[in-house]
């Protein structure tokens, strides 16, 4: 038998997630049968969309149980393999979630290169701009959002893993990308990666800000903020306006309805009279048809330096929980993984 240290869901949050409702435990592993694999996690991600799942309201995917393991994607090291479909020390993208070893079927795993091919680039990457958050940009910008040469493409969280490549692809597509980010640092970063524009949605002068930076509105929204980012933002947007809505992740940790006046009507209004395309997605709509595209534009665009990235890696797995309530109060900078082991 094997063991996992693993975080578990003990109860459901009633706004930030505590340490009493995500529980370490350390559990045996059954040990893996042909068509499995036992894995060691090297990296773990963490993302948005896990508070999501930490709730029993419907949703797109299934919530986690009470005593589950939280979801998450991994990178990992092959420790066994019955079936011979991978060797030891081979390197995978996986599901195991918040545990430091997994048994997972083969055929939810990609092997990857040690060092993500001639890019040499690292090995959790799989986990940011060359997996699934890079792949949620691409996307929700190329198939929702459409930009043109020269519009203007306005996103949110922009230092985020999905956000900075939105901003660096519609860049590259010839439409002129407006970062929004909290703090000077994460405006500064935005000017390093060719933003045109960047803003500051915690400055008191936020409103000005991002009128500045658009003087000639909106074209493209992509949404993965909400809050008060999305109502500086609506008034602003122009006629057959895009919004890919990503995320709204300023309201996770919500227990109540947002205080104030309801301005659904004033934003449906504007919705009727600018003729504005407002959709949801999940990024596994477009698996089909987009991944290929992805793989082959994304790997270019990293590998000549048109799209840049960066991590955030914490160290160790005794620090998941405080990492992910970090995450949802915009405490990272850059793609958050948490590394397990070396």
């Amino acid at each position: 038998m094997t063991s996992t240290r693993r975080i578990v869901l003990a109860r459901r949050p009633h706004g930030e997630p505590t340490d009493d409702d995500l529980v370490v435990e350390t559990a045996e592993l059954d040990p893996p049968a042909p068509g499995e694999a036992l894995l060691e996690t090297l990296y773990l991600s963490l993302d948005p969309y896990m508070r999501g799942r930490m709730s029993a309201a419907k949703s797109y995917a299934k919530p986690v149980p009470i005593g589950g393991t939280m979801v998450g994607a991994t990178v990992s090291r092959v420790l066994e393999c019955p079936g011979g479909e991978f060797e030891p020390g081979d390197l995978v993208l996986g599901y195991g979630g918040w545990q430091t070893r997994s048994v997972e079927s083969v055929a939810q795993l990609t092997g990857l290169d040690a060092n993500m091919g001639a890019a040499s680039l690292p090995v959790s990457t799989a986990l940011g701009v060359l997996g699934m958050p890079g792949f949620t940009a691409y996307a929700g910008l190329t198939e929702i959002g459409r930009p043109r040469p020269g519009e203007t493409v306005v996103v949110a969280a922009a230092t985020g893993p999905v956000g900075s490549a939105v901003g660096q692809i519609a860049q590259a597509r010839g439409a002129r990308a407006v970062g929004i980010a909290g703090g000077p640092e994460k405006v500064a970063y935005l000017r390093e990666l060719g933003f045109a524009a960047a803003v500051d949605h915690r400055a008191d002068d936020f409103v000005e800000q991002l009128e500045a930076a658009t003087p000639d509105g909106i074209d493209v929204y992509f949404e993965n903020v909400g809050g008060h980012v999305f109502d500086a933002v609506f008034p602003r947007l122009n006629t057959y306006a895009r919004i890919p809505v990503c995320g709204l992740v300023a309201g996770y940790n919500d227990t109540e309805a947002p205080a104030g006046p309801d301005r659904l009507p004033r934003f449906m209004g504007l919705v009727l009279s600018r003729s504005i395309t407002v959709r949801g997605f999940i990024q596994t709509e477009f698996a089909d048809r987009l991944t290929d595209d992805f793989r082959r534009d994304m790997t270019a665009w990293v590998a000549d330096g048109t799209v840049k990235f960066k991590e955030d890696v914490v160290e160790g797995f005794d620090h998941t929980r405080d990492a992910f309530r970090g995450l949802l109060t915009g405490r990272n900078f850059g793609k958050l993984v948490v590394k397990v082991v070396d």
